[in-house]
């Protein structure tokens, strides 16, 4: 039986430690967060710095201001004692085997037997942490490893020891999963565990199979990112996020503890021009400059032939493109050498990570869990095998005297994975598949849908019937919405009700919920000046969503990663939110030169209202929230800046987030329609006006920022009209539409959009 967890405390305030501390303050615990003392004023200093690394604008570890104040700061001096009454210590301490164990003896002297204790050791095995320790301390001590950043990243890696007690594994599991958000994957005690295992090999197979074959950087990053499902870094812009010399270190780390047979030892060695970098201080963006950097002009790339950098081009190569379309196959199939630099990378990664069962275990699933949830591959590598083939691999590398591993020859003739009497079930080593048991209210789409046929598809948004429920999912690239995508919301919307459904959830398994609207379509209408297809698009948008509120059976619009642009106009218009703890929310039609035109400003305008009260007060929130093109970080923040409402729940663990949804689904209340508001007209319109060129003189907005403002505040004013005037919510859907027809016809803003399509950020003009 599992115990509960209130009281945290967390030795080592580094990015890690800080980090932990920061997910526990955000699962509503308290928790101390301790570090060595200070000689100066502040004896708590170093722990001090922990907590600034949570407050990082880009990257914020804590979710409010609230979750701060559950943090207490301390020293292993002064605060010890503190460690007596907690339910778990985390030690997050430097990777030195004589310091940690000299830590654990302190804590077992002030500690009970009830008292958890665990190491974010990647490094150390389990069995020399607890090396001359007592049967009661190391019953109670496993390792769990986190991933950096914490918040964000959702691998734990829970690894036992042999007199760990199965209700302390029971404790840690539920507590990471349930309270922190965590993806648990409980690892045997071998080097590396999962995710850095593979992972690891990865990169560097990557890194020394380009410099092998002569690629740069940006050709690298073209291929080993999302054509093969990986995060658009790269390998290369991935050194330069980590740190290159922090790379150098983990890949050293991983060839002292690993066998020497075992293959990471071919791409372990360091490049010279590497070493040569570090020494130069060319570490990667915490140093400001790497494989990349920020110039005067741009971003730009290391040209390895001259060891300059040279300005970077957006490169967009037809083979990339195309895998990202089709599949991962696409590239094998390529006889450039990017198709054998895929090959290379994809066979010996791949290959790897056969060769890890039995040794890790001989279930598969954790392999390719632990590369989904700690490195943010779409795909496990044995789901990459499915989509390639098992046959196609071990041919090919036979052909190239290479031998593959015994549990891909046990493979041939099958799939890793398969469906068995209706679930989805995984092979297991010198055995036969078997379904895949998740934790009770744990349900990831992504597996669920393999098992279920779609009752209307198309290339960007698909819906099925589970559980007497429509599920819509959009799945087109970054989930970016056109009329397709609305087009099957609208089928699933008006079907639901002729198939007798209990309601509609909207949902992916995605990184993202929804991008916004694409872009490329509206930069088609306004090249070929064709303004009645784009206020078409515009206007079935606007009459989707309304359906979503004029819908009789329940609507969920159940998001995780990003709701923003469209996505979010989407969310907005569901009856009921149930969304990620880490979701981001927002309308940033304003960057891009436009005004939200799927019914965005409607909703701030009336959220605002629902808030405030006051028609004036709400004017001016919504014109904030639009013109600065706002995003929430947090349901928190969301819900301060009335873009969720209280009735809408967020969830720590997004795999729980579907399970809930279909939960809850009965008991969800149908919003009311909208009454007409009372605009508060001509003078509110023009102080919004002065107020946008008074702040462009002081130098804060360009005329642009001025033109497209300006129709965010005719929008939530009613503009010219008289105060008072009644506007309905179709009255202010129009009015949406005519402010982005206007603002689409002006050159600044077919700029801003179409810098944003091929250069990625849109032009300040």
């Amino acid at each position: 039986m599992s115990q509960s967890i209130n009281k945290v405390a967390v030795i080592g305030a580094g990015t890690m430690g800080a980090g932990i501390a920061g997910q526990v303050a955000n699962a509503g615990v308290e928790v101390w967060l301790l570090d060595l003392p200070s000689d100066g004023d502040n004896v708590n200093a170093v722990a001090a710095r922990g907590l600034e690394r949570l407050r990082d604008p880009d990257a914020p570890g804590l979710m409010s201001k609230e979750a701060e104040t559950r943090i207490h700061l301390g020293n292993i001096r002064d605060d010890f004692e503190q460690l007596a009454d907690c339910d778990w210590i985390a030690e997050a301490v430097v990777e030195r085997l004589d310091i940690k164990q000299d830590l654990y003896r302190r804590i077992e002297s002030v500690t009970n037997d009830k008292v958890i204790v665990t190491s974010n050791t990647s490094t150390i095995p389990i069995s020399l942490l607890t090396e001359g320790m007592s049967a009661a301390f190391c019953e109670r001590f496993a390792i769990t490893h986190f991933f950096n950043p914490v918040r964000f990243m959702r691998l734990l890696e829970l690894v036992r020891g042999e007199q760990t007690r199965q209700d302390i594994m029971d404790t840690l599991d539920a507590f990471c999963e349930e309270r922190l958000g965590k993806g648990v994957v409980v690892c045997a005690d071998t080097p590396g565990f999962l995710g850095n295992r593979v992972g690891v090999f990865a990169i560097q197979c990557a890194l020394h199979e380009a410099f092998k074959l002569g690629l740069s950087p940006a050709e690298a990053d073209a291929i080993f990112g999302r054509p093969m499902g990986i995060p658009k870094t790269g390998v290369f812009g991935l050194y330069d996020l980590i740190g290159i010399d922090l790379m150098a270190d983990v890949a050293m780390s991983l060839e002292t503890i690993l066998p020497a047979t075992d293959a990471f030892h071919e791409y372990a060695q360091p490049i010279d021009l590497m070493t040569q970098m570090i020494a130069n201080g060319q570490t990667g963006n915490k140093g400001g400059k790497g494989f990349y950097r920020d110039g005067k002009e741009g971003r730009e790339v290391l040209d390895f032939a001259s060891n300059s950098y040279q300005p970077l081009a957006r490169l967009q190569l037809p083979l990339a493109l195309r895998a990202e379309a089709e599949g991962v196959a696409i590239l094998l199939q390529d006889d450039s050498v990017y198709g054998q630099f895929a090959w290379r990378v994809l066979s010996s990664t791949l290959n790897y990570a056969a060769h890890l069962l039995p040794e890790v275990g001989n279930d598969l699933v954790p392999v390719d869990d632990a590369m989904k949830l700690g490195y943010n591959w779409i795909f496990g590598p044995f789901e990459l095998m499915d989509q390639i083939g098992v046959n196609y691999i071990v041919e090919r590398m036979r052909r190239e005297g290479r031998e593959p591993a015994p549990f891909l020859l046990q493979a041939q003739g099958q799939s890793f994975y398969s469906i068995e009497s209706g679930n989805l079930a995984s092979l297991r080593y010198q055995g036969s598949h078997e379904d895949i048991l998740r934790t009770h209210g744990v349900l990831r789409f992504s597996e669920l849908r393999q098992t279920l046929a779609p009752i209307n598809s198309n290339a960007k948004a698909s819906w099925w019937v589970y559980d007497n429920a429509a599920i819509v999912e959009f799945h087109s690239k970054a989930n970016a919405l056109d009329g397709d995508s609305m087009s099957i919301l609208l089928d699933a919307l008006k079907q639901s009700q002729d198939l007798g459904l209990r309601g509609v959830i909207i949902h992916n398994d995605a990184q993202h919920f929804s991008c916004g609207v694409n872009l490329v379509a509206f930069r088609e209408f306004f090249e070929a000046s064709d303004w009645h297809g784009m206020d078409a698009f515009l206007n079935h948008f606007q009459q989707t969503v309304l359906t979503m509120r004029h819908c009789p059976l329940p609507v969920i619009a159940a998001p995780v990663g990003m709701s923003i642009g469209g996505g979010f106009e989407v969310v907005l218009h569901a009856d009921k939110v149930i969304c990620h703890a880490n979701s981001v929310t927002g309308l940033v039609e304003s960057g891009v030169g436009v005004v939200p035109g799927g019914g965005g400003c409607k909703e701030t305008l009336y959220r605002w209202f629902e808030s405030t009260g006051d028609m004036e007060k709400a004017a001016w929130k919504a014109f904030m929230n639009l013109g600065y093109g706002r995003t929430a970080t947090s349901p928190i923040e969301a819900r301060r800046q009335a873009m969720i409402r209280d009735t809408d729940e967020y969830l720590m663990n997004r795999d729980r987030i579907l399970s809930t949804a279909l939960q809850q689904l009965d008991q969800v209340t149908k919003v009311a329609p909208r009454q007409p508001l009372t605009m508060v007209g001509k003078p509110a319109f023009d102080a919004m006006v002065k107020w946008l060129y008074d702040a462009k003189e002081k130098g804060m907005f360009t005329d642009q920022d001025c033109v497209v403002g300006t129709e965010m505040a005719r929008i939530v004013t009613g503009g010219e009209v008289e105060p008072g005037t009644v506007m309905t919510e179709q009255d202010l859907l129009d009015a949406e539409r005519r402010s982005f027809l206007q603002l689409a016809k002006t050159a600044a803003s077919q700029e801003r959009i179409v810098s944003m399509l091929d250069l990625g950020s849109p032009v300040r003009n």
